[in-house]
């Protein structure tokens, strides 16, 4: 039975899009093609040109590069008739309607060599999509390979016209994927295409209807082509980025509602909210697009980055003021021609040749609408906040309250939970939210927050969702899904630390120990630091670096200490940056991050009997720092601070840290590429340690596989709950608060509770020893949250409930005076430093394979729950689905689940039932290929053993096989037996031993 040719593939591709309305045209080589193009055009346009008017359209065509042509492919192209007069030629509409679209193939270009193209698709007569196919079997690199030789050798002659080309799309029938026109792409950016729910479309007739269609490739075309101004270079949207950034225009257009989205971290959320902006910024009906950002230093960041896709594209601001002129609209214009240039951007008329870049540059900027100021601002919310707050801002744009702006917020699960978004709600009253989160805030990792509001409601806490707050899940990629494609690398965890007791010498890991003494000790950090030292250039393969979050400022500057002790004996030549905010109290468990233009030494800690604030400390490290690098940084004035905070941000991506520490800053919103290992010795769970954790799996080419995190707390429990909870695309979003009624008794009971062990407010100081005092804290405590949860009632009076307001404070005052006395150091209780050591012992080190699906089989069978269990069955599937070495394995692992809910095999009888299906394969491989199965066996143990199945050469191959072979069946017989042999290997014995 033959397999379908190249040549078939092309003429049912060309069968199809001639179905779906491309017309089929007969184009043989450039001359044909300008020929064509000028048909087309003035099809198009409506006009009529002379030969000598059109050649003086290719002369402007021609000129540029591949970036040029695609900034002119959005405006239009001005002609100079022979009469005189001067029309304007558009080259590509965004209304798919307007556009001619032409399907040809085999054109031939001579150029260094002569070249002819598979399929291409022309819009207007302009070759936009160019398609290489490849016969099934053909490893889609080919395809990618000759697109690249085809640009070094024709794309850019005969009038360069195949320069325009905007996307390219490469198959083999079975696989297919896209990518832009940049010459400096790697084929790992090429992108598969998928639907809404981020399932692949690999079939070459599946893709051309959901991709090359007229409508969506107009889309593509015209919005989803990105140039990046800084590098010069084309980019385009995947799949994901697409789906969001089209929800929230639709919801725009349609409704005002809010949203959010769920974009995993490192998954390109940037360019994804810059597109969005900017298409935002370009509608009628919205008057103002805000980006709002949590910290000066991402304010920055975020508008370097939006300028790198568009120069000139937003308004960043400075002070609180600068924003007031932006919403005032007192911005400085461009020069006189640049201004009247854009004002004809309006019915999208420019200037051809060499000055539409300019044109292009200025043109969605102003806007008649907005008197030519800039629609789109970044700012912080901070800022923000003060804009709408504060008397002497405030009145000054009390009338733009009935604008209709849209808010969007990055990484709105920290920015978002206080009470700056209910003012953003309540003075701008045709607001619209959107959210942007690679770590969404859902019921099981919510914490409660002190909201402000009026009257009733004035400073309640409770626990609200990122639905609470902005509504639908608009659209998610999980990352699972962003691992499954390369988008981000996997993890691998390791858990490091164990106790002895020096009397008995058992052993007691860290997890069953939470003392902060023990985990602050010097003793214990030189361990530590000692132990970095000792792994650090393998872990980051002396090409990388690393970051080292720590639980608090003052452990931090015992580990800063340590190192610059131990590097002054010798011991190591590493250069340790480090940074911390000096005036807030950092929580143990990390949540976000002060802004650091507004530290002040309001709560500078003192350290120990020396006395010193950490604000000295600081200063210190950062004098280490200017003696490094011939700086004169300092925490003198909060401008020399935050340059400091941005010049180790820069040294850092740059590779000149090798070590960052830090306790809370820079684990999140922190992209560097070159840093792959991060070591921890800190509590972290949920969002926040996944935000850490992903500092690591940033791209970085084919040497950088994974991202390395080193823990040394047992971090295990928290570790396995929050890549559980972020890769369930079904998550709790709601809270469910229980009813007034049921509160009510819970609160009476507590109450009572809380009488028995101290009747009044006066007899807590009679309590007689700590345990009574510490039963005291602990009542009050849940006595303070039912309250909290019972505030959100308007009709809850406390009066009623056999308690005054003012009784409930002074217990407060007692409790808060009585936990601060419980609370005070170690140093009176009994040290445990004296009866235990600690030694740095791997204790478990974290891969996704066999091992661990195993494991997590055992747990999902162990839930009594139904719910439970396929909460833990889905996780499982994601996994099955998202690591590769993995993937042969998984119809093996789906197929023993199904197996077992449906009580046909036990879920203890995993191995078994892997080795019964080894033996079923094993023997049906046999049977179908006559293979001798002794001499098969035998080679199938050799293979566990340690044989290298891709070393056996065609002689060993054909010692297995029973049947004689002519020359010519030995060609096909062998190369099928040792495919088959790998497939078994792969399947059942890779990642089993």
């Amino acid at each position: 039975m033959s397999t379908q040719s190249e040549a078939q593939l092309e003429k049912e591709l060309i069968d199809q899009l001639v179905a779906a309305d491309f017309k089929l045209v007969d184009i043989g080589n450039a001359e044909a093609l300008k020929a064509n193009l000028k048909t087309q055009l003035e099809k198009a346009n409506g006009v009529t040109l002379t030969e000598r008017e059109f050649e003086s359209v290719l002369i402007k065509l021609e000129k540029g590069n591949i970036f040029d042509k695609s900034k002119r492919l959005k405006g239009k192209v001005d002609v100079t008739r022979e009469d005189g007069t001067t029309d304007y030629l558009t080259l590509l509409f965004d209304d798919a309607s307007k556009n001619h679209f032409q399907v040809t193939n085999q054109i031939t270009i001579q150029g260094t060599y002569e070249n002819r193209y598979d399929v291409t698709i022309l819009v207007n007569g302009l070759p936009l999509i160019q398609i290489e196919l490849k016969r099934r079997g053909i490893e889609l690199a080919e395809a990618f390979n000759q697109i690249k030789r085809y640009d070094k050798h024709t794309y850019g002659a005969q009038g360069g016209l195949f320069n325009y080309v905007q996307l390219f799309v490469i198959s083999n029938g079975v696989n297919t994927k896209y990518f832009s026109n940049n010459r400096e792409l790697s084929f790992k950016q090429t992108f598969h295409w998928t639907d809404v729910e981020n399932n692949k479309i690999n079939s070459l007739p599946q893709f051309a209807d959901s991709f090359l269609n007229q409508p969506h490739l107009t889309k593509m075309l015209s919005r989803y082509i990105v140039q990046n101004e800084s590098g010069k270079f084309l980019m385009v949207l995947r799949p994901y980025q697409f789906y969001a950034v089209e929800a929230i225009v639709n919801q725009v257009k349609t409704n005002n509602n809010h949203g959010y989205i769920w974009h995993t971290t490192g998954s390109g959320k940037t360019l994804t909210s810059f597109k969005t902006a900017q298409i935002l910024s370009t509608l009628e009906d919205v008057d103002r697009v805000v980006f709002v950002v949590d910290r000066k230093d991402l304010d920055y960041q975020t508008a370097k980055e939006f300028d790198a896709f568009l120069r000139g594209s937003v308004d960043s601001t400075g002070d609180t003021k600068s924003l007031l002129n932006q919403f005032l609209g007192s911005r400085p214009l461009p020069p006189k021609n640049m201004a009247k240039k854009a004002l004809n951007t309006k019915d999208s008329c420019a200037n051809g040749g060499e000055e539409l870049p300019q044109v292009a540059e200025y043109a969605p900027i102003y806007s008649n609408k907005v008197n030519r100021i800039n629609k789109l601002t970044i700012t912080t919310i901070q800022k923000l906040n003060n804009l709408i707050t504060k008397p002497r801002f405030k009145g000054q744009v009390e009338h733009l309250r009935q604008e209709r702006v849209v808010f969007i917020f990055d990484e709105c699960h920290r920015s978002q939970f206080g009470e700056t978004h209910q003012n953003i709600v309540d003075f701008f009253e045709k607001a619209q939210l959107f959210g942007f989160t690679g770590t969404p805030i859902f019921a099981d990792n919510a914490t409660a927050k002190k909201v402000e509001g009026k009257g009733a409601n004035a400073s309640k806490s409770r626990k609200r969702t990122t639905k609470d707050l902005f509504g639908e899940r608009l659209h998610s990629y999980v990352i699972v899904d962003a691992i499954k494609d390369d988008n981000v690398l996997p993890f691998a965890i390791e858990y490091y630390g164990k106790l002895k007791h020096k009397n008995d010498g058992m052993d007691v890991d860290v997890s069953s120990i939470d003392v902060a003494e023990f985990f602050s000790s010097p003793k214990r950090i030189k361990q530590v630091c000692e132990h970095i030292i000792g792994i650090h250039g393998h872990k980051t393969k002396r090409k990388f670096n690393a970051m080292l979050c720590v639980a608090s400022v003052p452990d931090l500057i015992t580990y800063y200490d340590t190192f610059k002790a131990l590097k002054e004996e010798g011991k190591h030549k590493l250069n340790i940056g480090t940074i911390f905010s000096y005036g807030v109290n950092e929580e143990e468990e990390f949540e976000g991050e002060a802004d650091a233009k507004g530290l002040t030494e309001a709560n500078a800690q003192v350290l120990g009997n020396n006395k010193l604030h950490s604000r000295d400390k600081l200063d210190a490290y950062i004098e280490d720092y200017n003696q490094q690098f011939g700086t004169s940084y300092s925490t003198q004035d909060t401008d020399s601070f935050y340059n400091y905070y941005k010049d180790l941000s820069n040294r850092t991506k740059n590779g000149e840290v090798d070590i960052l520490l830090v306790v809370n800053m820079f684990l999140t919103g922190f992209d560097a590429p070159g840093l792959n290992t991060i070591y921890v010795d800190k509590n972290l769970k949920y969002h926040g340690l996944v935000q850490a954790f992903s500092r690591t799996n940033r791209l970085n080419g084919t040497v950088k596989s994974h991202g390395n995190v080193m823990c040394y707390r047992n971090l295990k429990p928290q570790a396995d709950e929050a890549f559980t909870l972020f890769s369930n695309k079904q998550p709790i979003e709601f809270i469910e608060v229980p009813d007034l009624n049921g509160l009510t008794e819970d609160f009476a009971k507590a109450l009572e509770a809380l009488k028995a062990i101290a009747p009044d407010v006066q007899s807590v100081d009679d309590l007689p020893d700590e345990d009574m005092q510490a039963g005291f804290i602990k009542q009050f405590r849940i006595l303070m949250r039912l309250k909290n949860q019972l505030e959100t009632f308007s009709d809850f009076d406390i009066e009623t409930l056999g308690m005054s307001e003012q009784e409930f404070v002074d217990y407060a005052s007692k409790y808060s005076d009585l936990a601060r006395e419980l609370k005070k150091g170690p140093g009176e209780k009994e040290s445990i430093l004296a009866d235990i050591d600690f030694e740095l012992e791997l204790l478990q080190r974290d891969e996704v394979n066999v091992g661990y699906i195993r494991h997590l089989l055992m747990t999902m069978f162990e839930e009594s729950c139904d719910e439970a269990k396929e909460k833990k069955r889905q996780v499982i599937a994601n996994l099955l689905a998202t690591e590769p070495t993995l993937h042969s394995k998984r119809s093996l692992i789906e197929d023993f689940i199904e197996k077992s809910m449906q009580g046909l095999v036990q879920g203890a009888e995993f191995d078994e039932y892997i080795e019964e299906q080894k033996q079923k394969e094993l023997n049906q491989i046999a049977a179908e290929e006559k293979l001798d199965t002794d001499k098969f066996s035998e080679m199938i143990t050799s293979i566990e053993n340690g044989l290298n199945v891709d070393g056996l050469k065609s002689d060993d191959i054909a010692q297995l096989t029973t049947e004689k072979m002519t020359f010519r069946t030995r060609r096909t017989i062998l190369p099928r037996i040792t495919e088959r042999l790998k497939a078994f290997t792969e399947t059942f014995i890779s990642g089993f031993h």
